[in-house]
């Protein structure tokens, strides 16, 4: 063969690598644009959590038990209006006594009020009866002061049958995150906690009947709208 012929040959084979080369990486791109943004059969979830992190769409809840306090509540409940965050808070009704104007307040600035009953007892231990007149004591004391029947209830401990629920037609929250905050009162430690483990979607659980909750919880919200998240109130997250 001749030196002319050789080169020729050499330079047609290239060629041919290139093509199969160039051809490999347009059907990787066209496998990766379809991983991210066609979802196969409509119903990836994995595909849908990548569309909702390049939409924005990180939405998550906080939860506040046990108030309202007489200090930390009205404490917080400035805080969040400065940030233009609303968030739910499930009231106990032995608080709510002498703290009408908080909870109108609370209402007031756009906040989801739920009940937690009238007392801080596990309702699953209770009679059936028991529970069912505790939850409607503190639904009508709610009711009497913001002129709305909470439907939300988050019961003491997260104790809950279904008994209990074929009886009271309510919503019951529970939660995905609970730093042990009333446990811990490190304001710290609660926020790398809720930091460190926080998922689009998910539902934390504070109370704002301690400094340390308050605090912790106001700078979650700062830290956290740094990061692309929305707060959202239940009854919004449940709905999306």
């Amino acid at each position: 063969m001749s030196k002319i012929r050789w080169k020729i040959a050499c330079l047609l084979f290239v060629l041919a690598l290139d093509i199969v080369f160039l051809r490999g990486m347009y059907h990787s791109y066209v496998q990766a644009k379809d991983t991210l943004f066609i979802p196969v059969n409509g119903d990836s979830e994995e595909i849908n959590e990548v569309r909702r992190q390049f939409s924005g769409d990180k939405q998550i809840a906080l939860t506040f038990d046990d108030g309202p306090d007489p200090v930390y509540t009205p404490r917080l409940l400035e805080g969040l209006k400065e940030r233009g965050v609303h968030a739910t808070f499930f009231l106990l009704g032995e608080n709510v006594e002498g703290k009408e104007a908080i909870v109108k307040q609370m209402y007031q600035d756009g906040h989801l009020i739920g009940s937690h009953g009238y007392s801080h007892v596990q309702m699953s231990k209770e009679e059936i009866k028991t529970a069912c007149e505790l939850i409607e004591e503190n639904n009508k004391k709610i009711e009497a002061i913001i002129g709305k029947r909470p439907q939300y209830l988050r019961p003491p401990y997260g104790a809950w049958t279904e008994e209990l629920e074929c009886t009271i037609d309510m919503t019951v929250v529970m939660w995905d995150i609970d730093p042990l905050d009333w446990k811990a009162q490190n304001a710290r430690k609660v926020v790398r906690h809720i930091v460190k483990n926080v998922e689009p979607g998910d539902i934390i659980l504070l109370h704002d009947v301690y400094p340390t909750s308050v605090e912790a919880a106001l700078e979650a919200i700062d830290t956290l709208i740094k990061q692309g998240y929305t707060f959202v109130t239940v009854d919004e997250l449940l709905v999306d």
